[in-house]
């Protein structure tokens, strides 16, 4: 690999230079003309004649010149000089006239050096402080605003490769062509290959899109520019669209290089899109984006990687062929993947005995990277509070539910009636969730308030799901709805614990009628659903509903109907199972956390093992019903906060 320097800045004559220069000169001006009457000059006869008619004041008699007021023609004193000539009366002449004047010594010729060159020195010293010292600096100057402020890091100092990147098997496999690339293009140029010119990494937040990228730099052992996609976009019009420019200038003087851009939607948005839309800053940025990616050849040795959390609102001119050759997913990682994330993130803390990674994957589901790194970092701060030796499997589940529901909040005061409201709200979760087909097993209960929640029921699944059922979904519906149910049952009225509830069961009703087809009465239909409309896209502005009124009309039946039957069918479910209903209850009440061993011994049930045993019928009490194990849904964390 040739050796590699760091480019020189470039002096361009920009406005702020220009502005600089004209300050400069209006300080010269202001130094060498400073305002005031202009000062003439007298013959020395008329200042004698002036002294005789006692018309000057405030006389400065120097060895070769005398300054001062005069009176002049329309009766103002103004100033004036003339030249001192040998008149050893002027003083006699000065007193009898009553004339203020002082005397002054003249300047040495050091005096008159400084007098007649500091000037100079200063306008030097501000025209280096100005232009000549922010071409020397980091860029971070004013004047430097057009320089790119992507952060360059050496090949040698990179230390992250593929090692530290877990969970995202297919994602590394995909980047393997990009890393063979730098390092042997020649490979691949004698078949007629070209280097990818650029690959963009999307997936949902904290799945590792900017670990990839560091870590395929790492791999290559290449030059790696990283920016993030704001830093593009200033107030100032033609900045962005600049700093494009030098970052792939200096890539080019830096290859083999990869460029990576963070966070890419924030300047690839759709193009005359929105309210307004037209030819914005933001807008000449992706026009010079698509310029620079279309303007260097893959023999360069340039690659521009790019990552989104949002592909769906880039504009289909950048992420086309040519642009970007390669799209890759970086989903959530699934349990295998979990497990191996937890590896290399417990790879620096002390775990003990008890701890089970594989269990603490299997508790996780829907975790991302960040989530599974946040969960390893909070369970060892909790065992260092507890002078602990090592983070034992406490720590880790208290840490799980903290990152899921948030810390507990013990020292919160609530009433016994309230107490009593919360535990039969909660049970009637768990109730429900534990006695229909098709739900996660419930994991725990509790009545503790943590974060936001006053107690929560906590479902976990046993396996990771990628498709769910509308069997599932309507289960679903039951247990949301059967927290409000129990308040009914319990005290013949309800309460507000169930907002947060009543909010995801219209959600999950709404997408089954309008999105997935769920509904009896319409059918296998996906209509648009006016809730999700992007105006800040600009898609939206002209877009009319593609149904009647009519229609409109029985969707909203549909949606009433299917959280009606739930309804019921939840209240039927806590009805016919009452003795053990109150018995949850009352074990809540004295203990405020039921696990689930002790729950399905309250029910009667047995620990829920396989997923091919019968489920109980919920429609009969429990002692008529076989033991019996739920089904699983991978999205969910939890169920029925108590908000």
């Amino acid at each position: 690999m040739k050796n590699k320097q760091r480019p020189n800045n470039r002096k361009i004559i920009s406005v702020g230079q220009i502005i600089g220069w004209l300050a400069v000169f209006a300080i010269a001006v202001l130094l060498f003309n400073k305002p005031g009457a202009k000062e003439i000059t007298l013959d020395y006869s008329d200042f004698k004649h002036k002294v005789a008619a006692a018309e000057v004041s405030d006389l400065t008699i120097a060895p070769a010149m005398i300054s001062g007021l005069y009176k002049n023609e329309e009766g103002k004193f103004a100033p004036f000089k003339t030249v001192r000539m040998e008149d050893p009366a002027l003083v006699q002449e000065l007193t009898a006239a009553k004339v203020k004047f002082k005397a002054e010594q003249d300047r040495s010729w050091i005096g008159n050096v400084l007098f007649n060159v500091l000037w100079i020195v200063l306008l030097i010293g501000l025209w280096w402080f100005i232009f000549i010292r922010p071409q020397r600096s980091d860029g971070k100057s004013a004047l430097n605003f057009a320089r790119s402020k992507a952060k360059m890091q050496d090949p040698s100092k990179q230390t992250v490769t593929f090692k530290d990147v877990a969970g995202c098997d297919e994602a590394k496999e995909e980047l393997e062509d990009v890393i063979k690339f730098l390092k042997n293009p020649k490979k691949f140029q004698k078949l007629g290959g070209k280097l990818p010119k650029g690959v963009l990494l999307y997936g949902a937040p904290g799945t590792g899109k900017t670990l990839l990228a560091k870590a395929v730099a790492g791999e290559a052992g290449v030059s790696f520019f990283s920016a993030s996609a704001s830093e593009f976009v200033e107030m100032f019009v033609g900045v962005g669209a600049a700093r494009v420019r030098d970052l792939f200038d200096q890539a080019k003087k830096n290859s083999p290089a990869i460029i990576f851009i963070d966070e890419l939607d924030a300047v690839g948005r759709r193009r005359f899109a929105g309210i307004g839309g037209g030819h914005d800053e933001r807008e000449q940025t992706l026009n010079q984006l698509l310029i620079e990616l279309d303007g260097f050849e893959s023999k360069q040795g340039i690659i521009l990687m790019a990552s989104t959390n949002r592909p769906d609102v880039l504009d289909p001119a950048l992420i086309r062929p040519g642009r970007f050759d390669r799209h890759i997913s970086v989903p959530a990682p699934d349990l295998k993947g979990r497990e191996e994330i937890l590896k290399v993130h417990a790879k620096k803390v002390k775990l003990g005995a008890d701890v089970d990674l594989k269990q603490v994957a299997k508790g996780t589901p829907g975790f991302v990277g960040a989530d599974l790194a946040n969960v390893i970092n909070e369970a060892a701060i909790l065992a260092a509070r507890g002078d602990k030796e090592a983070v034992g499997k406490p720590d880790m589940e208290e840490a799980i539910e903290r990152v899921i529901a948030g810390p507990q909040k013990k020292s919160r005061i609530i009433s016994k009636h309230e107490q009593h409201v919360i535990a039969a709200h909660e049970s009637g979760h768990t109730i429900v969730a534990r006695l229909t087909n098709h739900s996660d097993p419930v994991h725990k209960v509790t009545i503790i308030p943590r974060g936001q929640a006053l107690g929560y029921t906590l479902q976990l699944p046993l396996e990771d799901k990628f498709l769910t059922s509308k069997s599932e979904l309507l289960d679903k519906l039951c247990i949301l709805l059967a927290g409000r149910a129990a308040e009914e049952i319990v005290f013949g009225e309800i309460t507000s614990g169930a907002s947060d509830d009543l909010n995801k069961t219209m959600s999950y009703a709404r997408k089954m009628v309008v999105e997935l087809g769920m509904s009896d009465k319409l059918g296998p239909v996906a209509l648009p659903n006016g809730q999700d409309s992007e105006v800040f896209l600009g898609r939206d502005l002209s877009r009319h509903t593609t149904f009647s009124d009519e229609l409109a009309r029985t969707i909203d039946q549909e949606i009433l109907h299917l959280i009606n039957t739930s309804y019921a069918r939840a209240k039927d479910i806590i009805s016919k199972n009452r003795a053990a209903f109150d018995k949850l209850v009352s074990t809540l009440l004295e203990k405020e956390v039921v696990e689930a061993s002790e729950i399905d011994e309250i029910l009667g049930l047995k620990p829920a093992v396989q997923e091919d045993q019968a489920q109980p019928d919920a429609s009969t009490p429990i002692e008529e019903k076989p033991k019996a194990q739920t089904a699983v849904r991978p999205e969910a964390k939890q169920a029925g906060l108590f908000d």
